[in-house]
This record gives structure tokens, C-alpha cells and sequence, in this order.
């Protein structure tokens, strides 16, 4: 079986917070799952360094829009690396190769009839004496009357046009823009409305893609697709393809979405290898993102995949809600928010992965709380699972000299972890990794359990031979939890297999015990409760900054 999984591409205009990497953790969880069940994976992504966000940025910074661009794409890399993300291609739109793959499939789409010429009116400032792209037109929202940008509505995820907009301002000068005649390309989108309704129906009834996504994508179709320009009068991005028109670029939001295609390129021409297994009726897709971009995935990119004539439409559309920041909305503008290049200098990667997934906003918001994250990893990971760990692994190594003794397995508990492995791994597939969590720590509960009412503290003495049937049952929890954690907490499965050297993680039961210890140190260490006041203490001072 073939598995594509990719991550929402994130705009390299500004560093990366955690609502962020709660939208995407769930991607690699599902990467490193299908990995050891022996599955063909290609996992994707990239920096999105294309878009009106970044030549924003640069401008207001007074630098080229390059140095922008490489500067957080950087960053990006470098903070995926250090969480564990095991993306087999993390690449950016700029790159020559991708700039052919979009050019390729507009012409694709242009062939085929699904992309026409119009002239139409656009946004144009003369205070600045030029179009506006989507991004530099700000206003209200005519859907929900809220504050909104050209492009689409962050309140109510309505796709818009610039010219739908109510008082109307450039974001450039300030000044009220008007309009302008120019001609652009537009894709044939409703000409996909009726393909649209049966590909989304078999979805629901498939249950393959998240609430949100179902309930979005059916009210765009009650409402009727309309054809969407996909080109623009931009100063960066890829330049359409058709003599007379290389000025022009094409739109962004067909542009970033083919980035999924053009990345699966560029890891088969960097490794020798074909992507086809990865884009026909067969192969199985997770398109993984946060809700603000669920029609780009749920509607655009199928139109496109159909248009091409590329017969392999997104299987599950993992889209997430959004995370808040001590009950309040993140504001990048405003600096609420904990930067993940910050978090990583300061606390361990599992501990991010593991309060981001417990926590992970799959069918509601969810709430990032220091002091949840903090009671977190001292009850849960130390607590509960480093304690089981260390207190199991130590007391071999002082009455054994670090041989596991030659005990029988508990037949109850192998029982046990075989449904764990089916359970957990069926809901990890169905894009449910913080019940597939909850489902393992609710095990490793019972294991502690199992330590504390077998005493072999006192069974060493009175029954030894009951003292090696408990411990051996304890050594086989750990190295099947090592497995089972492995897509969830990596790090820490890694520093027990430094102990213990199991040959390679699988998701298949191992019951194999017979193990000799390496040096036991603690696989997580306390982090102190005054860390609590100090980072909420440290998000007010950013605040006023």
C-alpha cells in the first residue's frame, strides 16, 4: 500500500507558533505509524515563500524578498528537525522544479478547457498606482460583518474577492483603493460542482474526513462553486505560462496546494525513485492542515487533480481546529503566542509532541495552558511512563547486574498489548492520534498497577521465581510501549532502545525479553512548577513589547 501524507505548507513570513505545529503533528504520527507497519510512505511539505504575506514582510522590513524567504524557511527546517517530523521531502516554492510542475499543470488544465481569458474589474490603489493583490485589500467581511482580508474570511472561512470587501482599504498606503479593468485567467471551478457533491458524499458516508471539513465543503456546494481567477498581477510567484501574459502570475492558492505534487517530484528526482505508486486510484492520502485551510484541500486541489486528469483525490482530510493561548486567541500581530523555536530551547521535543497531541484541537478548539503543560509532563511522561520505566529498568540492574531474568510473560497483559497495537493503530488511521494516546497511557496506568500490587520488591525475597515472571512481564511492556509510543514521543523511544536494543521498530508485538542493560539513566526530567509564573510572566511581557 502506497501512503502520501502532506503538511500544510506554512507562509515564510513570521516564525512558527504552536498552533502551527498542532495542526501538523499529526502528519509525522501518521508517517512514522504507517513506517513500522512496513508500508510505502512519502511525506511532504514546505515553505510557502510564493505569497503577498512574505513580500509584505520584506517590505515593511526594507530587505529583498529573498532574505525573507531563506530566513524562515531556515527556521522551519530547523524547528521540524529538532521535533522529530521525518518529512522524506521538506522543499519551497521557489525552487525551479516546482515552478515547472505548476506551469506544467496550468497548461494542463488550460488544454483542457478548464482554464479561460476574462476581463474583469480589479482592485487598484493610485495612491500606489498599482493592482492589489488579495492580501493588500482589507475590510469588512459582507458575510459576517467582521474584519477580513481579499482573500478569504478568518470568522466565518468564507472564499472572497477583493471587490466584495466593505470599506475597502490598502494595506500598502491606507488609502481607499478602486477598481481597474485588466484580464486575467479564471479556472472552470463549477464545472466541477457535481463531481464535487459525489466525492464529498462518499467521504461522509466513508467517515474519511474530519466534521469540520464535511460541514464547510457542503455549504460551499449548497451555495454553488463559482470559477476563481488563477491569475494575478504580482510582483513574486510563478509566471504564467502563455506568450504576452509572463508578467502575470499564477494565483497563489492554485499555486501552494500543487506544492504536494511538485514536492513528491523533486523526492523522486533526488532519490532516484518514481512518485506514480503515490498519485493513482489506489494509493491512500492524508492531507494534513489547520481548518482556515480546508477548502484549498477539500475543493481546489481535487478540481485541479481532476482537471489535470490525475486520478487521485485526497482520501482524509485531517483538519484541525484552532489552538488558543491561555483561553485567548493567538495574535502573531499582537506577539500572543509561544514560538516554537523559543519552546525547543527550553523543554524536551517529546514534551511538545506528547502535550500537543493529548491536547490536539481534532474536533473542538483546544487550549495550550502552561500549567497544564507543566503538570502534564510531570504527571504523565514522568509520572506515569518514566516512572514505570525507570523503576522497572533500575531494579534489574541492582538485583539482576542488568540481565532481564528468565521469566514467563503474564498472559492476561500479552493479550492486552496485542489489542493495543490493533486499537491504537486503528485509530491513528482514522486521524484520531490523542485517542490512540489516551488508549496507550490509559495502559500504562495499568502497568504501573500491575508493579505496585506484584511488590517484587518483597517477591525478590519470598518468591523469586514470581519476581522474574513480573519483571520479564514488565521488560515486555517497555519494549512494546517503545513501539507503540514511537510515533507519538520518538525521543524517548530512542533513549530506551539505547538500553535495551531492540533490532527496529515495528508496530507487531515483540516478545522476545531476553535483554542485557545499558546504562539506565532517567527518561524525563522534572520540570519545576515555578516554570509556570515565569513563562506566563514572560507571554505578558511580549505583549506590551
Amino acid at each position: 500500500m502506497s501512503i502520501l501524507i502532506g503538511g500544510a505548507w506554512p507562509y515564510a513570513n513570521g516564525s512558527l507558533h504552536i498552533g502551527h505545529i498542532a495542526s501538523l503533528l499529526s502528519g509525522d504520527i501518521l508517517a512514522r505509524y504507517y513506517r513500522a507497519k512496513g508500508e510505502k510512505v512519502l511525506y511532504v511539505s514546505g515553505s510557502d515563500v510564493n505569497g503577498t504575506p512574505i513580500f509584505l514582510k520584506a517590505k515593511q522590513e526594507g530587505v529583498a524578498h529573498k532574505e525573507i524567504a531563506d530566513k524562515y524557511h531556515g527556521e522551519f527546517s530547523d524547528c521540524f528537525r529538532k521535533l522529530g517530523f521525518t518529512y522524506d521531502c521538506y522543499t519551497r516554492t521557489d525552487t525551479t522544479l516546482h515552478h515547472e510542475i505548476v506551469q506544467a499543470l496550468f497548461l494542463k488544465l488550460l488544454n483542457n478547457g478548464y482554464i479561460y481569458k476574462k476581463e474583469v474589474e480589479q482592485v487598484y490603489c493610485y495612491t500606489c498606482n498599482q493592482f492589489l493583490p488579495d492580501r493588500f485589500v482589507e475590510g469588512i467581511c459582507p458575510n459576517c460583518s467582521n474584519e477580513a482580508r481579499g482573500d478569504q474570511c478568518d470568522h466565518c472561512s468564507q472564499i472572497l474577492d477583493p471587490l466584495d470587501l466593505l470599506e475597502k482599504s490598502c494595506k500598502i498606503c491606507g488609502d481607499s483603493p478602486s477598481s481597474k479593468k485588466t484580464e486575467h485567467f479564471y479556472f472552470r471551478l463549477s464545472a466541477f460542482q457535481s463531481k464535487l457533491e459525489e466525492y464529498v458524499n462518499y467521504a461522509k458516508r466513508h467517515n474519511l474526513w474530519r466534521t469540520n471539513a464535511i460541514q464547510l465543503t457542503e455549504r460551499y456546494l449548497k451555495e454553488g462553486l463559482h470559477d476563481r481567477p488563477v491569475s494575478r498581477d504580482l510582483p513574486i510567484g510563478v509566471p504564467v505560462p502563455v506568450k504576452g501574459y509572463e508578467e502575470k502570475k499564477i494565483y497563489v492558492w492554485i499555486e501552494a496546494v500543487a506544492g504536494y505534487f511538485s514536492a513528491s517530484k523533486k523526492w523522486a528526482k533526488d532519490f532516484n525513485q518514481s512518485d506514480a505508486d503515490y498519485w493513482n486510484k489506489n494509493s491512500i492520502s492524508y492531507y494534513v492542515h489547520g481548518k482556515d485551510n480546508i477548502p484549498f484541500h477539500s475543493i481546489i486541489w481535487p478540481s485541479i487533480l481532476m482537471g489535470a486528469g490525475i486520478n487521485s483525490l485526497p482520501t482524509h482530510i485531517v483538519s484541525n481546529e484552532y489552538v488558543t493561548l491561555e483561553k485567548k486567541k493567538i495574535s502573531t500581530s499582537k506577539n500572543w503566542a509561544v514560538w516554537v523555536q523559543d519552546l525547543l530551547k527550553k523543554y524536551e521535543p517529546d514534551s511538545i509532541r506528547y502535550f500537543l497531541t493529548i491536547n490536539a484541537p481534532e474536533n473542538r478548539d483546544s487550549d495550550f495552558s502552561w500549567r497544564e503543560f507543566v503538570y502534564s509532563h510531570n504527571s504523565e511522561l514522568l509520572g506515569a511512563y518514566g516512572n514505570f520505566v525507570n523503576r522497572t529498568l533500575k531494579f534489574i540492574e541492582k538485583s539482576y547486574g542488568g540481565q532481564v531474568p528468565k521469566g514467563n510473560i503474564n498472559e492476561k497483559i500479552k493479550d492486552e498489548v496485542a489489542k493495543l497495537y490493533t486499537n491504537a493503530g486503528e485509530l491513528i488511521e482514522k486521524s484520531q492520534s490523542k485517542q490512540a494516546l489516551e488508549l496507550i497511557f490509559e495502559f500504562v496506568r495499568r502497568a504501573n498497577k500491575y508493579f505496585d500490587d506484584e511488590k517484587p520488591w518483597i517477591q525478590i525475597h519470598d518468591t523469586p521465581r514470581e519476581c522474574e515472571n513480573t519483571l520479564t512481564t514488565c521488560v515486555f511492556i517497555i519494549i512494546n510501549l517503545v513501539q507503540l509510543l514511537h510515533p507519538f514521543l520518538p525521543f524517548s523511544s530512542e533513549k530506551i532502545n539505547e538500553i535495551l536494543t531492540i533490532p527496529s521498530f515495528e508496530w507487531s508485538i515483540i516478545e522476545n525479553t531476553a535483554y542485557s542493560l545499558k546504562r539506565v539513566d532517567p527518561l524525563f526530567k522534572r520540570i519545576d512548577i515555578e516554570n509556570i509564573a515565569v513563562e506566563i510572566e514572560n507571554l505578558k511581557k511580549q505583549l506590551e513589547k
